[in-house]
């Protein structure tokens, strides 16, 4: 693709979202004494990382590193941090955790049962992301309806029950061609796994490329349910909340024409 073709104009609903996205984020940046981004350095967590750095740099960010991170995603996570002058705060699982785990059940145990990959996501997910927003108000998500059908009335606001915070999902109704046009457009750096289709990437040992026509979280968990492929970070206990000013409503309302 030519620098051209990759610098094209911005379709008006796009802009109108990305207006909206940046709203959000600054209203957090005035709203909470401290709010922080969980950033899985997905495609679409490099769009927020990109919004943060230029339009909310107050709002803090991290990643949870697993220890079985695919090596282009360690990569990614140095060029992003060089290329858009940000720091990314690494949180891992404790070594104890997963000794214990790894001792009981295998070093794939994953594999075997839904209830030991949930526990294998707990240990080296959920309780280094309780740690990660120890001390925060809100935290902010690359979470989109489109993803899967465990997302598809994701709101742009939540109050998340479980981390007993809010949680702000900017990108939530951010087509995946939006989010590329975008990617495209400013020239953010991005795992060079989705150039081998992979749309979705987590650990390496969970995360396989897709062919045309699957499901973008298809390449997750393949082996299990769809309707249970979530890792624990993201469960569901969470309620909407209304927009916080006048400007986000009418901003909610403007976005509902079609693409």
């Amino acid at each position: 693709m030519s620098d051209n073709q990759a610098r094209a104009a911005l379709s008006d609903v796009l802009q109108a979202k990305i207006e909206h996205s940046i709203r959000l984020l600054q209203e957090a940046e005035g709203k909470y004494a401290r709010v922080t981004f969980a950033n899985s350095l997905g495609a679409e967590d490099v769009v927020i990382t990109h919004l943060i750095a230029r339009h909310a740099p107050a709002i803090n960010m991290f990643c949870l590193d697993t220890g079985r991170l695919p090596e282009e995603t360690l990569t990614l996570l140095a060029d992003i941090q060089q290329q858009l002058s940000c720091r990314i705060q690494v949180f891992f699982p404790r070594p104890e955790d997963v000794e214990a785990y790894v001792s009981e059940h295998g070093v794939n145990a994953f594999y075997e049962s839904i209830e030991l990959r949930k526990a294998c996501c707990h240990v080296r997910k959920v309780l280094p992301l309780k740690r990660a927003l120890a001390g925060y108000d809100a935290w902010v998500t690359g979470i989109r309806r489109e993803q899967s059908v465990t997302r598809d009335n994701v709101a742009f606001t939540e109050r998340d029950l479980g981390n007993n915070m809010d949680k702000l999902n900017p990108l939530a109704d951010w087509t995946e061609k939006e989010v590329w046009a975008y990617i495209r457009h400013f020239a953010v750096p991005y795992n060079s796994l989705h150039d081998k289709f992979y749309p979705s990437i987590g650990c390496a040992p969970c995360t396989r490329s897709v062919t045309l026509g699957e499901d973008v979280r298809s390449g997750r968990w393949w082996w299990e349910n769809a309707d249970l492929r979530e890792c624990g970070l993201h469960p569901g206990s969470s309620t909407p909340l209304k927009p916080s000013s006048a400007a986000a409503s009418a901003a909610f309302s403007s976005l509902k024409r079609p693409d």
